[in-house]
């Protein structure tokens, strides 16, 4: 999760990587042109499971938080895992298996020691903490006040359980173990614990030794609208819907009338009301949640909200106002991940209009798909005809800059690689949002909180 009140923190602790690497063959241009559109959908899909399936932490599985092909981690966590990327990682390898990239007894297996790991991990009241060492289960604290439940990053990590769940729960026996498990992780989340005593919000933390001392309370638009539906939906711990209206819409008052480009916003973005937020605000709470004609008492087409918040983004960098060599119609996409420092070292920012370094994240085009499927594929086939340099072992590097003689970070992170193959499925197939829409528990909270949805007719 991209905790932007963090940056200054992370930028130091954000330069570190990963075991050697095997040897990678690049497509050579000429292979690459003649490569139709889906088979460089297959391509970058295929690419970007490495990150979670050669590269998974060996002991639990799940995602590192960072995996980094220089070798470099300074803060010596090359085995923490991060939960949010790891529900992000399930769903990728439930993609990994739908195409067929891995053996689906392979993967029941290995999402089912992943299952387990989780089990035995340190909980929060229900709630994973962001970081987890990957060798112990133990928390690792993400900030000093940060070492307890992080219930955004707990949400992401869930919507990857759910998807696991419903994907298998009528397979053979070991898929129905499977199944069972992740009914029984997500079942144990405490929701409403973290209204803080029945506030009419959530709070994104709690801490054992700190308690509710970080006291971010989750209000507004920005990437957490999934944690209000998930918490909703529980069968074992909900919130009422007047949590939802009075803590996330702030009554009703996070609505605008205001465009860019001439495109309506709709919603407030926290922070970032001209252009809106970084782009995975239009991604994280996406990959299962199906913005296709879904509407609340507010937003009436969140696919529409976010459509145009990506193309705001597209027609700002076509515009390029600041003239950064290189930023056009197949090369675009601001959103939080490493960056490029002013000295040249690697950083940690989140990009977006207006803050705009000339770095471009290739998560944000590439996990836009569903919403602008021409432009991401422009920039998919320039990444991988014109610019290969940008690509590494476990695809697309997270950061990259032509303007700066085409500079690269060979880095990766979970958050961000984790979103390129669902989205781009959800594009081609809807495989995880229907997964995610049809999950009973799902369906009920989205109509206790008024949501309506013409796709999945509620």
């Amino acid at each position: 999760m991209k905790k932007i009140i963090l940056i200054s923190t992370l930028a130091g602790v954000l330069l570190m990587s990963c075991e050697s690497t095997k040897p990678v063959i690049k497509a050579t241009e000429n292979q690459m042109i003649n490569k139709s559109d889906e088979a460089l959908m297959n391509q970058v899909q295929r690419d970007v499971l490495k990150y979670f399936w050669e590269n998974a932490e060996p002991n639990s599985r799940l995602g590192r938080e960072r995996y980094h092909e220089d070798n470099i981690y300074p803060q010596n966590d090359k085995n923490v895992i991060t939960t949010g990327g790891s529900g992000f990682g399930m769903m990728t390898i439930l993609v990994g298996v739908e195409r067929k990239f891995i053996p689906r007894k392979e993967a029941v297996q290995r999402l089912t020691t992943m299952a387990d790991f989780l089990a035995k991990s340190d909980r929060h009241h229900g709630a994973w903490s962001h970081w987890i060492n990957g060798e112990t289960g133990k928390t690792v604290p993400f900030g000093k006040k940060d070492n307890g439940g992080d219930l955004v990053e707990t949400a992401f990590l869930v919507q990857g359980i759910i998807s696991v769940r419903e994907y298998f729960k009528n397979g053979n026996q070991e898929e129905k173990n499977l199944a069972q498990k992740m009914d029984d992780l997500w079942k144990g989340v405490e929701w409403n614990w973290y209204t803080k005593g029945g506030e009419k919000t959530l709070y994104w933390h709690w801490s054992p030794t700190y308690g509710w001392e970080m006291n971010f309370p989750l209000k507004g638009y920005d990437e957490t609208l999934v944690t209000y539906i998930l918490a909703a939906s529980s069968p074992t711990y909900p919130i009422d819907a007047e949590t939802y209206y009075k803590g996330w819409t702030r009554n009703g008052t996070y609505t605008t009338d205001k465009s860019k480009y001439g495109l309506p916003m709709y919603v407030k973005h926290n922070g970032a009301e001209e252009y809106g937020g970084p782009l995975f605000w239009a991604q994280y709470s996406y990959l299962g949640l199906d913005p296709t004609g879904l509407s609340d008492r507010y937003v009436a087409n969140y696919f529409d909200l976010n459509k145009n918040q990506v193309l705001i983004d597209y027609k700002y960098c076509v515009e390029n106002p600041k003239g950064w060599k290189g930023y056009g119609p197949n090369y675009w996409g601001l959103s939080a991940g490493y960056t490029r420092n002013n000295d040249g070292s690697v950083g940690y920012t989140a990009h977006t209009p207006i803050n705009d370094s000339g770095v471009i994240n290739p998560t944000a085009a590439l996990s836009s798909f569903p919403y602008t499927p021409k432009e991401s594929m422009d920039f998919l086939r320039f990444l991988y005809q014109e610019k290969p340099e940008f690509i590494g072992s476990a695809g697309p590097y997270d950061a990259t800059s032509i303007n700066y003689n085409d500079w690269f970070t060979p880095r990766y992170l979970a958050i961000d690689q984790g979103t390129i193959s669902p989205m781009i499925e959800n594009f081609r197939t809807g495989l995880l949002w229907n997964l995610f829409m049809n999950a009973p528990e799902i369906k009920q909270g989205l109509k206790k909180l008024d949501f309506k949805s013409t796709k999945y007719t509620f």
